[in-house]
């Protein structure tokens, strides 16, 4: 007589903007396979963009923990987040808990399944600083998550490579690229004409001739004199170039708008915005020249749309962008800032290698292959 098993589930959890984008392709995978319950949690950590990032992928979370309150410090976060998804733990019972990246979402959700005994799964495992103060706390909580963590899934070869060195079983590790192609590729693909259209006149200075720098800079090692020091850098390069406009999607933390708005916001060529929506913004990155980021995601993106990127942080941990060439390393001060760019402006060979570069963070099939190996692992 056969037994029918009961299907596993699995608990995704997901806090900030990033971890929508690069978790919702293998949200559907999942929630398409009629062997698993599966179950989508937020904890709010970053409110209304991570909303903004729900609402455009049609994502209804089964669990809303709503932790983030004004003025509240990470110590704060994470006592009570470690509680909260306690909770939704104990309703679910999952055998596998899905974190992406290294917020204190991610770190909250493998300490909270560890200590229940549960299976933790870590997507864009092994990237590393070993800098612990930039970025900062991701470092820190990188670290931590990949020696909770039963399933590893590097987006590089030299990811895997850094958790076998520190001690990490090669047998539970796989190296599948980064979901956030997988994501950047289909929302290309969803582009149309129409949309196009739309986008265009939202930005009448994007016109034939011109050269567009699409900038963000938000992370927390960066603010005070180091970021005055970016927005200085962003007036002088506008001053120096008639041929470039600039436009910065603002992140909505006070630190950075405070001081952004400041700034920039009074030169004619600087294009300040609130947060933009997923497709607007991949819209945006296609039709710029070159990117200037902080931000992890971006360096991974914009090399599938062949767009150089530099990066204004002293440290990264996606290293391999800068071996290849898609991405160099600016740092964040005013003069190098200036410096890199306008090498990159001035020179058509360096620009053209770098947009020419093969981009070392996937092909778009990392969801696919993390879900398959999923399904091998626990429908055995």
């Amino acid at each position: 007589m056969n037994i029918e098993q009961p299907k596993p589930s699995v608990l995704f959890l997901l806090g900030t903007r990033p971890e929508v984008i690069k978790l919702v392709p293998l949200v559907r995978l999942f929630q398409a396979d009629p062997c698993f319950y599966t179950y989508v949690c937020v904890t709010g950590q970053h409110r209304e963009m991570l909303d903004q990032m729900l609402e455009q992928f049609e994502l209804s979370p089964d669990y809303d923990l709503q932790l983030m309150q004004e003025g509240q410090d990470l110590l704060q976060l994470m006592s009570k987040g470690l509680i909260a998804i306690s909770r939704v733990l104990d309703e679910v019972n999952p055998q596998l808990v899905i974190v992406q990246g290294d917020t204190s979402t991610v770190l909250l959700g493998a300490l909270a399944g560890g200590y229940k005994r549960m299976k933790v799964a870590h997507i864009e495992a092994g990237l590393r600083t070993y800098d612990k103060s930039a970025p900062f706390p991701e470092e820190i909580n990188r670290r931590l998550v990949s020696h909770l963590a039963d399933f590893h899934f590097t987006p590089t070869e030299t990811a895997r490579q850094n958790l076998i060195r520190e001690g990490i079983d090669p047998t539970i590790i796989w190296n599948v690229g980064n979901t956030v192609v997988d994501t950047l590729l289909t929302t290309v693909e969803t582009l149309t004409q129409k949309t196009n259209v739309g986008f265009q006149q939202r930005y009448p200075f994007l016109r034939e001739g011109r050269r567009l720098l699409l900038v963000t800079c938000h992370r927390r090692e960066t603010f005070g004199t180091a970021f005055e020091g970016v927005c200085e850098a962003l007036l002088e390069l506008a001053d120096a170039y008639p041929d470039i406009d600039i436009i910065y999607p603002v992140h909505l933390n006070p630190r950075v708008r405070k001081v952004a708005h400041a700034l920039l916001a009074k030169h004619p060529r600087i294009y300040l915005t609130s947060p933009l929506d997923y497709h607007e913004f991949v819209w945006l990155m296609s039709e710029s020249y070159l990117v200037l980021t902080d931000s992890g995601g971006i360096q991974e993106e914009a090399p599938s749309l062949d767009k150089p990127v530099l990066v204004m942080r002293n440290t990264t941990e996606r290293e391999e962008g800068i071996r290849v060439g898609t991405s160099l390393l600016v740092g964040t001060d005013k003069e190098g800032i200036v410096q890199s760019v306008c090498e990159v402006l001035d020179s058509p060979s360096l620009y053209s290698s770098m947009a020419k570069a093969t981009n070392p963070y996937g092909d778009g099939n990392a969801s696919k292959k993390i879900h398959q190996i999923i399904r091998n692992q626990m429908l055995k």
